[in-house]
Protein backbone atom coordinates (compact mmCIF):
# COMPACT_ATOMS: atom_id res chain seq x y z
CA UNK A 1 0.00 0.00 0.00
CA UNK A 2 1.32 3.34 -1.03
CA UNK A 3 2.19 5.34 1.98
CA UNK A 4 0.57 8.27 -0.26
CA UNK A 5 -3.01 7.15 -0.95
CA UNK A 6 -3.36 3.58 -0.40
CA UNK A 7 -4.74 0.66 -3.14
CA UNK A 8 -8.30 2.10 -3.33
CA UNK A 9 -9.23 2.36 -7.07
CA UNK A 10 -13.49 2.08 -6.87
CA UNK A 11 -14.44 5.54 -7.94
CA UNK A 12 -17.76 6.18 -6.52
CA UNK A 13 -20.47 7.29 -9.66
CA UNK A 14 -21.98 11.03 -8.68
CA UNK A 15 -25.50 10.22 -7.21
CA UNK A 16 -28.13 12.44 -9.21
CA UNK A 17 -30.02 13.78 -6.47
CA UNK A 18 -32.18 16.89 -6.87
CA UNK A 19 -31.22 20.39 -5.73
CA UNK A 20 -34.28 21.03 -4.30
CA UNK A 21 -35.13 18.64 -1.55
CA UNK A 22 -37.80 18.49 1.09
CA UNK A 23 -37.77 18.16 4.99
CA UNK A 24 -39.70 15.75 6.99
CA UNK A 25 -40.46 14.32 10.13
CA UNK A 26 -37.94 11.56 11.70
CA UNK A 27 -41.35 10.38 14.01
CA UNK A 28 -43.79 10.26 11.33
CA UNK A 29 -46.61 8.82 14.02
CA UNK A 30 -46.56 11.87 16.15
CA UNK A 31 -47.92 13.65 12.99
CA UNK A 32 -51.16 13.42 13.96
CA UNK A 33 -51.33 13.41 17.76
CA UNK A 34 -51.84 16.57 19.21
CA UNK A 35 -50.55 15.89 22.44
CA UNK A 36 -47.43 15.28 21.10
CA UNK A 37 -47.36 19.17 20.11
CA UNK A 38 -46.86 22.81 22.21
CA UNK A 39 -49.91 23.20 24.61
CA UNK A 40 -53.07 23.89 22.77
CA UNK A 41 -53.83 27.26 24.00
CA UNK A 42 -54.89 30.32 21.53
CA UNK A 43 -51.77 31.16 19.10
CA UNK A 44 -51.41 34.65 20.83
CA UNK A 45 -50.97 33.19 23.71
CA UNK A 46 -48.22 30.18 22.82
CA UNK A 47 -46.52 33.13 20.83
CA UNK A 48 -46.41 35.31 23.93
CA UNK A 49 -45.07 32.28 26.18
CA UNK A 50 -42.16 30.80 23.66
CA UNK A 51 -41.50 35.11 23.39
CA UNK A 52 -41.34 35.06 27.44
CA UNK A 53 -39.26 31.72 27.32
CA UNK A 54 -37.06 33.15 24.48
CA UNK A 55 -35.92 36.45 26.35
CA UNK A 56 -35.65 34.36 30.18
CA UNK A 57 -33.02 31.99 28.22
CA UNK A 58 -30.91 35.10 26.99
CA UNK A 59 -29.08 36.17 30.09
CA UNK A 60 -27.67 39.65 30.89
CA UNK A 61 -24.07 40.60 30.58
CA UNK A 62 -22.47 41.05 34.01
CA UNK A 63 -21.82 44.44 35.08
CA UNK A 64 -19.68 46.09 37.66
CA UNK A 65 -22.36 45.29 40.08
CA UNK A 66 -22.56 42.39 39.06
CA UNK A 67 -19.41 40.47 38.39
CA UNK A 68 -19.03 37.54 35.86
CA UNK A 69 -19.16 34.07 37.47
CA UNK A 70 -16.68 31.24 36.44
CA UNK A 71 -17.05 30.87 32.21
CA UNK A 72 -19.21 27.86 31.77
CA UNK A 73 -16.87 26.32 29.07
CA UNK A 74 -16.96 22.87 27.99
CA UNK A 75 -14.61 20.33 26.78
CA UNK A 76 -15.24 20.72 23.43
CA UNK A 77 -12.51 23.13 21.06
CA UNK A 78 -14.34 25.92 20.17
CA UNK A 79 -13.79 25.10 16.62
CA UNK A 80 -16.61 22.17 17.26
CA UNK A 81 -18.85 25.47 17.10
CA UNK A 82 -18.35 26.73 13.41
CA UNK A 83 -17.90 23.33 12.00
CA UNK A 84 -21.18 22.21 13.44
CA UNK A 85 -22.20 25.39 11.29
CA UNK A 86 -20.44 24.37 8.30
CA UNK A 87 -22.17 20.68 8.23
CA UNK A 88 -25.77 22.21 9.05
CA UNK A 89 -25.23 24.90 5.53
CA UNK A 90 -24.22 21.86 3.94
CA UNK A 91 -27.31 20.09 4.79
CA UNK A 92 -30.25 22.59 5.08
CA UNK A 93 -31.11 25.79 3.51
CA UNK A 94 -34.28 27.21 4.09
CA UNK A 95 -35.64 26.53 7.77
CA UNK A 96 -34.56 30.27 8.56
CA UNK A 97 -36.28 31.71 5.95
CA UNK A 98 -39.84 33.23 5.75
CA UNK A 99 -41.44 32.28 2.50
CA UNK A 100 -45.15 30.95 1.06
CA UNK A 101 -44.84 28.22 3.19
CA UNK A 102 -43.31 28.53 6.81
CA UNK A 103 -43.38 32.13 7.56
CA UNK A 104 -42.62 33.33 11.52
CA UNK A 105 -43.15 37.59 10.44
CA UNK A 106 -46.40 37.86 11.45
CA UNK A 107 -47.95 39.19 14.89
CA UNK A 108 -49.25 35.94 15.09
CA UNK A 109 -47.25 32.61 14.57
CA UNK A 110 -49.88 29.99 13.34
CA UNK A 111 -49.05 26.27 13.47
CA UNK A 112 -48.94 24.48 10.36
CA UNK A 113 -50.64 20.97 9.62
CA UNK A 114 -47.60 18.46 9.38
CA UNK A 115 -48.25 17.82 6.17
CA UNK A 116 -47.88 21.14 4.72
CA UNK A 117 -45.03 21.26 6.71
CA UNK A 118 -42.94 18.50 4.80
CA UNK A 119 -43.92 20.76 1.44
CA UNK A 120 -41.28 23.06 3.05
CA UNK A 121 -38.35 22.71 0.17
CA UNK A 122 -34.71 22.35 1.13
CA UNK A 123 -32.67 24.25 -0.57
CA UNK A 124 -29.69 21.79 -0.43
CA UNK A 125 -28.68 18.17 -0.55
CA UNK A 126 -28.60 16.50 2.66
CA UNK A 127 -26.00 13.82 2.23
CA UNK A 128 -22.82 15.34 3.10
CA UNK A 129 -21.59 16.04 -0.70
CA UNK A 130 -20.53 18.95 -0.19
CA UNK A 131 -22.60 21.32 -2.54
CA UNK A 132 -22.24 24.01 -0.06
CA UNK A 133 -18.23 24.01 -1.29
CA UNK A 134 -18.86 22.76 -5.17
CA UNK A 135 -21.92 24.05 -6.01
CA UNK A 136 -22.75 22.84 -9.79
CA UNK A 137 -18.52 22.42 -10.28
CA UNK A 138 -16.42 23.99 -13.02
CA UNK A 139 -18.02 22.11 -15.96
CA UNK A 140 -14.68 20.66 -16.71
CA UNK A 141 -17.18 16.46 -17.97
CA UNK A 142 -20.13 16.17 -19.33
CA UNK A 143 -20.22 13.53 -16.55
CA UNK A 144 -20.03 15.81 -13.75
CA UNK A 145 -24.04 15.81 -12.87
CA UNK A 146 -25.25 19.81 -12.63
CA UNK A 147 -28.00 20.16 -10.12
CA UNK A 148 -28.96 23.03 -12.65
CA UNK A 149 -28.15 21.50 -16.03
CA UNK A 150 -25.78 23.67 -18.25
CA UNK A 151 -24.91 25.96 -15.29
CA UNK A 152 -21.88 24.85 -14.01
CA UNK A 153 -20.15 27.46 -11.22
CA UNK A 154 -17.15 27.91 -13.57
CA UNK A 155 -16.16 31.40 -11.61
CA UNK A 156 -15.79 29.35 -8.76
CA UNK A 157 -12.72 27.40 -10.53
CA UNK A 158 -9.29 27.64 -11.92
CA UNK A 159 -9.26 24.58 -14.17
CA UNK A 160 -9.48 21.16 -10.84
CA UNK A 161 -8.70 23.85 -8.42
CA UNK A 162 -10.77 26.35 -6.56
CA UNK A 163 -10.27 30.27 -7.02
CA UNK A 164 -8.34 32.08 -3.72
CA UNK A 165 -8.37 34.31 -2.53
CA UNK A 166 -5.42 36.75 -1.22
CA UNK A 167 -4.64 38.65 1.95
CA UNK A 168 -4.29 42.60 2.45
CA UNK A 169 -0.66 42.68 4.66
CA UNK A 170 -0.29 44.07 7.37
CA UNK A 171 2.55 44.64 8.75
CA UNK A 172 3.62 43.25 12.18
CA UNK A 173 0.64 40.68 11.95
CA UNK A 174 3.31 37.55 11.41
CA UNK A 175 1.01 35.14 11.46
CA UNK A 176 2.57 31.51 10.15
CA UNK A 177 3.23 30.33 7.94
CA UNK A 178 4.99 33.52 7.40
CA UNK A 179 4.56 34.54 3.33
CA UNK A 180 1.72 32.55 3.24
CA UNK A 181 -1.13 35.18 2.17
CA UNK A 182 -3.50 32.69 0.35
CA UNK A 183 -5.99 33.08 3.07
CA UNK A 184 -8.80 34.70 2.23
CA UNK A 185 -11.90 33.73 -0.01
CA UNK A 186 -11.88 34.86 -3.64
CA UNK A 187 -13.32 38.00 -3.78
CA UNK A 188 -15.94 39.31 -6.39
CA UNK A 189 -14.32 42.49 -6.84
CA UNK A 190 -10.67 41.39 -6.80
CA UNK A 191 -11.73 38.24 -9.75
CA UNK A 192 -13.24 40.88 -12.01
CA UNK A 193 -10.36 43.57 -11.77
CA UNK A 194 -7.67 40.84 -12.52
CA UNK A 195 -9.37 39.71 -15.36
CA UNK A 196 -9.44 35.94 -13.74
CA UNK A 197 -13.27 36.16 -14.22
CA UNK A 198 -15.63 38.30 -16.75
CA UNK A 199 -18.37 40.35 -14.63
CA UNK A 200 -20.66 38.56 -16.91
CA UNK A 201 -20.13 35.13 -15.75
CA UNK A 202 -20.74 36.18 -12.32
CA UNK A 203 -24.29 35.88 -10.75
CA UNK A 204 -25.74 39.68 -11.22
CA UNK A 205 -26.79 38.93 -7.16
CA UNK A 206 -22.84 39.16 -6.66
CA UNK A 207 -21.45 41.00 -9.31
CA UNK A 208 -22.07 44.62 -7.74
CA UNK A 209 -20.50 43.30 -4.66
CA UNK A 210 -17.16 43.99 -4.81
CA UNK A 211 -16.69 42.25 -0.72
CA UNK A 212 -18.44 39.23 -1.58
CA UNK A 213 -16.96 36.04 -1.60
CA UNK A 214 -17.17 33.78 -4.56
CA UNK A 215 -18.15 30.16 -3.20
CA UNK A 216 -21.30 28.55 -3.36
CA UNK A 217 -22.70 29.22 -0.29
CA UNK A 218 -22.53 32.98 0.73
CA UNK A 219 -23.84 31.81 3.95
CA UNK A 220 -20.56 30.49 4.73
CA UNK A 221 -19.04 34.26 4.38
CA UNK A 222 -20.96 35.62 7.39
CA UNK A 223 -18.32 35.33 10.60
CA UNK A 224 -15.34 34.86 9.82
CA UNK A 225 -14.16 31.45 11.66
CA UNK A 226 -16.62 29.94 9.81
CA UNK A 227 -14.95 31.98 6.16
CA UNK A 228 -11.60 30.36 7.17
CA UNK A 229 -13.61 27.04 7.31
CA UNK A 230 -14.92 26.90 3.81
CA UNK A 231 -11.15 28.83 3.11
CA UNK A 232 -9.58 25.88 4.48
CA UNK A 233 -11.72 23.19 2.84
CA UNK A 234 -11.30 24.97 -0.89
CA UNK A 235 -7.48 24.73 -0.04
CA UNK A 236 -7.44 21.04 1.41
CA UNK A 237 -9.43 20.45 -2.33
CA UNK A 238 -6.71 21.98 -3.68
CA UNK A 239 -4.04 20.11 -2.07
CA UNK A 240 -5.76 16.76 -2.87
CA UNK A 241 -5.04 17.81 -6.48
CA UNK A 242 -1.58 18.08 -6.70
CA UNK A 243 -1.73 15.07 -4.59
CA UNK A 244 -3.40 12.99 -7.31
CA UNK A 245 -1.61 14.50 -9.63
CA UNK A 246 1.75 13.55 -8.19
CA UNK A 247 0.50 9.84 -7.52
CA UNK A 248 -2.52 9.32 -9.49
CA UNK A 249 -2.52 5.25 -9.52
CA UNK A 250 -2.93 5.32 -6.07
CA UNK A 251 -6.07 7.15 -5.81
CA UNK A 252 -7.57 5.05 -8.69
CA UNK A 253 -6.67 7.55 -11.62
CA UNK A 254 -5.02 6.78 -14.77
CA UNK A 255 -1.83 8.55 -15.76
CA UNK A 256 -0.89 11.87 -16.56
CA UNK A 257 -4.71 12.50 -15.81
CA UNK A 258 -6.72 15.68 -17.47
CA UNK A 259 -8.45 18.28 -15.49
CA UNK A 260 -11.43 16.55 -15.39
CA UNK A 261 -10.37 13.50 -13.62
CA UNK A 262 -8.13 15.48 -11.43
CA UNK A 263 -11.13 17.54 -10.11
CA UNK A 264 -13.32 14.47 -9.88
CA UNK A 265 -10.65 12.51 -8.12
CA UNK A 266 -9.62 15.51 -5.34
CA UNK A 267 -13.91 16.34 -5.16
CA UNK A 268 -14.20 12.16 -4.20
CA UNK A 269 -11.35 12.51 -1.11
CA UNK A 270 -12.54 15.81 0.06
CA UNK A 271 -16.20 14.25 0.71
CA UNK A 272 -14.77 11.19 1.77
CA UNK A 273 -12.27 12.80 4.70
CA UNK A 274 -15.16 15.45 5.62
CA UNK A 275 -17.71 12.65 6.01
CA UNK A 276 -15.06 10.03 8.02
CA UNK A 277 -14.53 13.15 9.80
CA UNK A 278 -17.93 14.02 10.43
CA UNK A 279 -18.62 10.67 12.08
CA UNK A 280 -15.37 9.88 13.97
CA UNK A 281 -14.53 13.43 15.05
CA UNK A 282 -17.47 15.49 14.90
CA UNK A 283 -20.08 13.38 16.02
CA UNK A 284 -18.10 11.74 18.68
CA UNK A 285 -17.11 14.79 20.65
CA UNK A 286 -20.73 16.51 20.47
CA UNK A 287 -22.74 13.35 21.31
CA UNK A 288 -22.60 10.41 23.57
CA UNK A 289 -20.28 8.04 21.23
CA UNK A 290 -21.44 4.93 22.28
CA UNK A 291 -24.71 5.97 20.46
CA UNK A 292 -22.38 6.63 16.89
CA UNK A 293 -20.39 3.50 17.49
CA UNK A 294 -24.03 1.25 18.05
CA UNK A 295 -25.83 3.14 15.17
CA UNK A 296 -22.43 2.30 12.98
CA UNK A 297 -22.36 -1.12 13.62
CA UNK A 298 -26.59 -1.99 14.14
CA UNK A 299 -28.28 0.32 11.72
CA UNK A 300 -30.86 2.69 12.07
CA UNK A 301 -33.80 2.47 14.17
CA UNK A 302 -35.31 5.69 12.99
CA UNK A 303 -34.29 7.43 10.11
CA UNK A 304 -35.69 5.30 6.67
CA UNK A 305 -35.45 6.92 3.31
CA UNK A 306 -38.80 8.73 1.98
CA UNK A 307 -41.40 5.74 0.22
CA UNK A 308 -39.75 6.53 -3.12
CA UNK A 309 -36.41 5.94 -1.95
CA UNK A 310 -35.61 9.70 -1.41
CA UNK A 311 -33.85 11.04 1.51
CA UNK A 312 -34.59 13.94 3.76
CA UNK A 313 -33.24 16.31 6.35
CA UNK A 314 -35.76 15.83 9.39
CA UNK A 315 -37.47 19.02 10.63
CA UNK A 316 -36.85 17.58 14.35
CA UNK A 317 -33.43 17.53 13.75
CA UNK A 318 -33.02 20.71 11.61
CA UNK A 319 -35.54 23.25 13.72
CA UNK A 320 -34.23 21.35 17.00
CA UNK A 321 -31.98 18.96 17.81
CA UNK A 322 -29.12 20.70 15.77
CA UNK A 323 -29.30 24.08 17.06
CA UNK A 324 -27.43 23.23 19.79
CA UNK A 325 -24.76 24.94 18.61
CA UNK A 326 -25.92 28.74 19.16
CA UNK A 327 -25.59 28.65 23.33
CA UNK A 328 -21.69 27.06 22.75
CA UNK A 329 -21.67 30.80 21.44
CA UNK A 330 -18.47 32.65 23.22
CA UNK A 331 -18.42 36.18 23.61
CA UNK A 332 -15.10 36.59 22.82
CA UNK A 333 -11.84 34.29 20.80
CA UNK A 334 -8.64 34.15 20.95
CA UNK A 335 -8.45 33.76 17.52
CA UNK A 336 -4.97 34.49 16.63
CA UNK A 337 -1.46 36.40 18.23
CA UNK A 338 -2.77 39.77 17.22
CA UNK A 339 -6.72 39.24 18.32
CA UNK A 340 -6.14 37.03 21.12
CA UNK A 341 -3.51 36.02 23.71
CA UNK A 342 -0.62 37.91 22.46
CA UNK A 343 3.22 36.68 22.57
CA UNK A 344 3.75 38.81 25.61
CA UNK A 345 0.66 37.34 28.15
CA UNK A 346 -1.71 40.39 26.92
CA UNK A 347 -5.25 39.49 25.67
CA UNK A 348 -7.41 41.24 22.95
CA UNK A 349 -9.76 38.20 22.24
CA UNK A 350 -11.57 38.83 18.83
CA UNK A 351 -15.24 39.91 19.84
CA UNK A 352 -17.75 38.09 18.09
CA UNK A 353 -19.21 41.40 16.95
CA UNK A 354 -15.26 42.01 14.83
CA UNK A 355 -16.11 38.08 13.50
CA UNK A 356 -19.15 38.75 11.93
CA UNK A 357 -17.57 43.08 10.44
CA UNK A 358 -14.28 40.91 9.00
CA UNK A 359 -16.48 39.28 6.71
CA UNK A 360 -17.88 39.96 2.91
CA UNK A 361 -21.14 40.82 4.84
CA UNK A 362 -19.67 43.05 7.59
CA UNK A 363 -21.57 45.83 9.53
CA UNK A 364 -20.56 48.34 11.58
CA UNK A 365 -22.35 48.62 14.58
CA UNK A 366 -23.92 51.98 15.86
CA UNK A 367 -22.02 52.17 19.54
CA UNK A 368 -25.11 54.01 20.63
CA UNK A 369 -27.62 51.55 19.51
CA UNK A 370 -26.37 47.68 18.90
CA UNK A 371 -29.67 46.79 16.52
CA UNK A 372 -28.01 49.84 13.90
CA UNK A 373 -25.15 49.37 11.72
CA UNK A 374 -23.31 50.47 9.01
CA UNK A 375 -22.25 48.16 6.45
CA UNK A 376 -18.65 48.18 6.31
CA UNK A 377 -17.30 44.73 4.43
CA UNK A 378 -14.13 43.42 5.78
CA UNK A 379 -13.40 46.33 8.02
CA UNK A 380 -13.19 48.80 4.87
CA UNK A 381 -10.31 46.53 3.11
CA UNK A 382 -10.94 44.82 -0.42
CA UNK A 383 -9.61 41.69 1.13
CA UNK A 384 -9.04 40.15 4.72
CA UNK A 385 -6.40 42.07 6.45
CA UNK A 386 -3.60 39.49 7.01
CA UNK A 387 -3.82 40.09 10.83
CA UNK A 388 -7.34 38.45 10.89
CA UNK A 389 -6.25 35.10 9.08
CA UNK A 390 -7.05 32.49 12.18
CA UNK A 391 -4.53 30.23 13.78
CA UNK A 392 -6.59 27.10 14.25
CA UNK A 393 -4.16 25.39 16.76
CA UNK A 394 -6.03 27.87 19.40
CA UNK A 395 -8.82 26.05 18.41
CA UNK A 396 -8.85 22.79 17.82
CA UNK A 397 -6.61 20.90 21.02
CA UNK A 398 -8.71 18.46 22.71
CA UNK A 399 -5.57 18.45 25.52
CA UNK A 400 -5.13 22.34 25.67
CA UNK A 401 -4.93 23.42 29.09
CA UNK A 402 -6.48 27.53 28.05
CA UNK A 403 -10.14 27.17 28.84
CA UNK A 404 -10.52 30.15 26.24
CA UNK A 405 -9.66 27.78 23.74
CA UNK A 406 -13.28 25.87 24.20
CA UNK A 407 -17.09 26.12 23.19
CA UNK A 408 -19.39 27.03 26.24
CA UNK A 409 -21.37 24.34 27.77
CA UNK A 410 -24.60 23.37 25.61
CA UNK A 411 -27.12 24.84 27.74
CA UNK A 412 -29.98 27.16 28.75
CA UNK A 413 -28.12 30.06 28.74
CA UNK A 414 -27.57 31.69 25.52
CA UNK A 415 -25.68 34.56 25.75
CA UNK A 416 -21.95 34.34 27.47
CA UNK A 417 -20.35 37.01 29.35
CA UNK A 418 -17.04 38.21 27.21
CA UNK A 419 -14.69 36.34 29.49
CA UNK A 420 -11.19 38.19 30.73
CA UNK A 421 -11.70 40.96 28.64
CA UNK A 422 -10.71 44.56 28.72
CA UNK A 423 -14.74 45.63 28.26
CA UNK A 424 -16.61 43.58 30.26
CA UNK A 425 -19.70 45.11 31.84
CA UNK A 426 -22.41 46.21 29.18
CA UNK A 427 -20.19 46.71 26.35
CA UNK A 428 -21.62 47.23 22.73
CA UNK A 429 -20.31 43.66 21.95
CA UNK A 430 -22.02 42.26 24.81
CA UNK A 431 -25.21 43.95 23.71
CA UNK A 432 -25.14 42.70 19.97
CA UNK A 433 -24.33 39.43 21.11
CA UNK A 434 -27.01 39.72 24.01
CA UNK A 435 -30.12 40.52 21.29
CA UNK A 436 -28.96 38.55 18.20
CA UNK A 437 -29.33 35.53 20.64
CA UNK A 438 -32.22 36.29 21.78
CA UNK A 439 -33.58 37.15 18.43
CA UNK A 440 -31.85 33.40 17.79
CA UNK A 441 -33.98 31.94 20.68
CA UNK A 442 -37.43 34.03 19.42
CA UNK A 443 -36.83 32.70 16.02
CA UNK A 444 -36.30 29.05 16.91
CA UNK A 445 -38.59 28.59 19.40
CA UNK A 446 -41.56 30.20 16.69
CA UNK A 447 -40.25 28.32 14.31
CA UNK A 448 -40.73 25.03 15.63
CA UNK A 449 -44.09 26.07 17.00
CA UNK A 450 -44.91 26.76 13.43
CA UNK A 451 -43.64 24.02 11.99
CA UNK A 452 -45.84 21.02 14.37
CA UNK A 453 -42.52 19.86 16.18
CA UNK A 454 -43.32 17.11 18.64
CA UNK A 455 -42.17 17.83 22.35
CA UNK A 456 -39.27 17.04 23.85
CA UNK A 457 -41.38 14.40 26.56
CA UNK A 458 -43.78 13.18 23.10
CA UNK A 459 -39.81 12.27 20.82
CA UNK A 460 -38.54 10.97 24.11
CA UNK A 461 -40.96 8.02 24.63
CA UNK A 462 -41.03 7.59 20.67
CA UNK A 463 -37.33 6.73 20.74
CA UNK A 464 -37.33 5.11 23.92
CA UNK A 465 -35.13 7.74 26.10
CA UNK A 466 -36.25 8.17 29.55
CA UNK A 467 -37.86 11.93 29.58
CA UNK A 468 -36.58 14.37 31.67
CA UNK A 469 -38.32 15.37 35.47
CA UNK A 470 -39.72 18.48 35.71
CA UNK A 471 -37.65 18.90 38.72
CA UNK A 472 -34.78 18.59 36.01
CA UNK A 473 -36.02 21.20 33.41
CA UNK A 474 -36.52 23.75 36.03
CA UNK A 475 -32.70 22.79 37.89
CA UNK A 476 -30.45 25.47 38.24
CA UNK A 477 -32.47 27.99 36.05
CA UNK A 478 -33.34 31.48 37.19
CA UNK A 479 -36.40 32.38 38.23
CA UNK A 480 -37.96 34.42 35.18
CA UNK A 481 -36.55 31.17 33.39
CA UNK A 482 -39.05 28.82 35.86
CA UNK A 483 -41.57 31.22 35.74
CA UNK A 484 -41.48 31.16 31.71
CA UNK A 485 -41.77 27.26 31.88
CA UNK A 486 -44.60 27.01 34.12
CA UNK A 487 -46.60 29.96 32.43
CA UNK A 488 -46.39 28.29 29.31
CA UNK A 489 -46.88 24.72 30.46
CA UNK A 490 -44.00 23.92 28.87
CA UNK A 491 -42.40 21.73 32.34
CA UNK A 492 -45.21 19.18 30.69
CA UNK A 493 -44.91 20.05 27.54
CA UNK A 494 -41.77 21.39 26.29
CA UNK A 495 -40.78 22.58 23.27
CA UNK A 496 -37.69 20.10 21.60
CA UNK A 497 -34.91 22.71 21.32
CA UNK A 498 -35.21 23.94 24.64
CA UNK A 499 -35.25 20.29 25.78
CA UNK A 500 -32.59 19.15 23.94
CA UNK A 501 -30.65 21.74 25.87
CA UNK A 502 -31.61 21.66 28.99
CA UNK A 503 -30.95 17.22 28.49
CA UNK A 504 -27.47 18.36 27.76
CA UNK A 505 -27.03 20.59 30.70
CA UNK A 506 -28.27 18.14 33.47
CA UNK A 507 -27.06 15.11 32.23
CA UNK A 508 -24.19 15.76 30.41
CA UNK A 509 -22.67 19.25 32.33
CA UNK A 510 -22.53 20.89 28.86
CA UNK A 511 -20.00 18.62 27.52
CA UNK A 512 -21.98 16.85 25.16
CA UNK A 513 -25.71 16.33 23.72
CA UNK A 514 -27.39 14.45 26.50
CA UNK A 515 -29.21 10.85 25.11
CA UNK A 516 -32.19 12.08 23.22
CA UNK A 517 -30.41 15.21 21.07
CA UNK A 518 -27.51 12.73 20.61
CA UNK A 519 -29.74 9.77 19.22
CA UNK A 520 -31.84 12.33 17.04
CA UNK A 521 -28.61 13.79 15.49
CA UNK A 522 -26.63 9.91 15.37
CA UNK A 523 -30.16 8.85 13.44
CA UNK A 524 -29.93 11.57 10.96
CA UNK A 525 -26.04 12.53 9.68
CA UNK A 526 -25.44 8.06 9.97
CA UNK A 527 -29.05 7.58 7.99
CA UNK A 528 -28.20 9.96 4.96
CA UNK A 529 -24.96 8.29 5.00
CA UNK A 530 -25.72 4.80 5.28
CA UNK A 531 -28.44 5.10 2.72
CA UNK A 532 -26.67 7.20 0.24
CA UNK A 533 -24.61 4.89 -2.29
CA UNK A 534 -22.09 7.59 -2.83
CA UNK A 535 -21.07 7.84 0.85
CA UNK A 536 -17.59 6.43 2.39
CA UNK A 537 -19.67 3.91 3.98
CA UNK A 538 -20.66 2.38 0.82
CA UNK A 539 -17.20 2.89 -0.74
CA UNK A 540 -15.99 0.76 2.40
CA UNK A 541 -13.37 3.87 2.74
CA UNK A 542 -11.62 4.90 5.40
CA UNK A 543 -8.35 7.45 5.96
CA UNK A 544 -5.61 4.85 5.23
CA UNK A 545 -6.80 5.43 1.24
CA UNK A 546 -6.69 9.27 1.94
CA UNK A 547 -3.89 11.49 1.37
CA UNK A 548 -1.39 12.04 3.95
CA UNK A 549 1.43 13.73 5.50
CA UNK A 550 4.68 13.96 4.46
CA UNK A 551 5.70 11.60 6.96
CA UNK A 552 3.21 8.81 6.51
CA UNK A 553 0.37 9.95 8.96
CA UNK A 554 -3.21 9.98 8.06
CA UNK A 555 -5.63 12.75 8.48
CA UNK A 556 -7.90 11.36 11.42
CA UNK A 557 -9.23 14.84 13.50
CA UNK A 558 -10.56 18.26 12.04
CA UNK A 559 -6.97 19.41 13.25
CA UNK A 560 -5.36 17.05 11.51
CA UNK A 561 -7.34 18.33 8.22
CA UNK A 562 -6.43 21.75 8.84
CA UNK A 563 -3.11 21.40 9.33
CA UNK A 564 -2.93 19.76 5.54
CA UNK A 565 -5.18 22.27 4.53
CA UNK A 566 -3.02 25.34 5.87
CA UNK A 567 0.30 24.10 6.97
CA UNK A 568 2.00 26.15 9.49
CA UNK A 569 5.42 25.11 9.20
Amino acid sequence: MSKHGGDYKSPIATQKTPAETRFNYLLPALKSDPSARLPDGSPKQVNADLIALANAMAEDPPTEAAPAGPPLNSAIPAIYTYWGQFVDHDMTANTDRDGKISNITKPTVVPLDPDRATELPNLRRPTFDLDSLYGNGPGLSDDFYCPDPGEPDTWLYDGAKFRIGENLEIPGADIPPLGDLARDLPRVGRLIESGAVAEADIPAVFSKLPAAAAIADSRNDENLIVAQLHLAFLRFHNRAVDEVKRYPQAFGVAPRPNAAQLFEAARRLTRFHYQWLVVHDYLKTITVPEIVDRVLIDGNRFYQPLPDGGLFAPLEYSVAAFRFGHSMVRGGYDHNRVFGIRPDGTRNFATFEKLFEFTGNGHVIDPGDPSKSTPNPLGGAETLPSNWIIEWDRMTDKLDKNPAHFARQIDTLLVPPIVNMVNQGNSVANQVLREMLRHLARRNLLRGYHLAIPTGQAVAKAMGVKALTEDELKLNNSQALNDALTAGGFLEQTPLWYYILKEAEVHNKGNTLGQLGSLIVVETQLGLLHNDPDSYLAAGWDPTYGVKFADGRGIVSIRDFLEFAVPTS
